[in-house]
């Protein structure tokens, strides 16, 4: 949400949990939105035109398959006042060395409507999950990417592909495909002391706030990954448990490295 008010964008929040902490600090305390509490106040937005007004639905982290429900409702509400409106979709279900870490009703709920998502940005494990394919390479990951495009999803943005540089040096890339192409922009891995929170969903917003500002998918991808960067290289400066948001939040409006885009065939 702040990513996307920073770079000028009203947002209107409705979160599917209220926690003190993520759950990377453990069990969290705090409470879950019932699903009918979700399309309860999906109806006032709508009642009071705020959906004739959305120009996208970004969605991250469900928790249960009722609650992908109701936000998969929400969506299709949105998009039935305004068709031109986008759902972003960030299929948070696992990670490489984790595993699948959502039971699988919402696993299957991805499955089943992954799809129907503009955008949809998987890390390495979701992807391979969704496409049922490997993605271990470049290549794995970018035929990934193409046979969701073809299954319907506009657009594919694999995020967090860590790779070894001829150099032996780590670098992580991030793979875009759409109907109007497809490129790749790396960027050197940097060390960071713990594992921050966030970072796929920072870049999940920065990415929409960009294709929202009119940016094209190779653009906006490479802005998006220049603005995470930045960010990750300010934690990394400040030894911080946590990704400096307000500190770097200049990186995520204009960043000031952008990484250059290669045009995949």
């Amino acid at each position: 949400m702040f990513a996307l008010q920073r770079m000028g964008h009203e947002v209107w929040p409705l979160h599917t949990v209220t926690f003190a902490t993520h759950t990377g600090y453990g069990p969290p305390t705090g409470t879950v939105v019932a699903p009918d509490t979700l399309r309860e106040m999906t109806a006032r937005l709508q009642e009071l035109g705020v959906l004739a007004r959305c120009r996208a639905v970004l969605t991250g982290y469900i928790g249960s398959a009722e609650t992908g429900a109701a936000v998969l409702e929400a969506v299709r509400a949105v998009r039935e006042i305004n068709p031109g409106a986008l759902w972003c979709c960030d299929p948070v279900m696992g990670d490489e060395g984790r595993g699948l870490f959502v039971d699988d009703a919402v696993a299957r709920f991805f499955d089943d409507h992954a799809a129907e998502a503009d955008i949809l940005l998987p890390n390495r494990f979701e992807l391979a999950w969704l496409a049922d394919a490997p993605a271990d390479t470049a290549a794995d990951a970018l035929a990934a990417c193409r046979a969701l495009t073809a299954r319907g999803v506009g657009c594919v943005v694999a995020t967090g592909l860590r790779e070894t540089g001829t150099d032996g040096a780590a670098r992580i890339s991030t793979i875009a495909v759409g109907g109007d192409g497809a490129w790749r922009t790396t960027v050197p891995e940097i060390p960071l002391a713990g594992r921050p929170n966030g970072a796929g969903d920072l870049f999940a917003a920065t990415f929409l706030g960009r294709r929202l500002h009119g940016d094209g998918t190779d653009t906006a991808l490479a802005r998006a990954a220049g603005a995470l960067q930045g960010v990750i290289a300010a934690t990394a400066a400040a030894d911080a448990p946590e990704l400096r948001l307000v500190d770097a939040q200049d990186e995520i409006v204009a960043p000031r490295t952008v990484p250059e885009i290669e045009t995949l065939a």
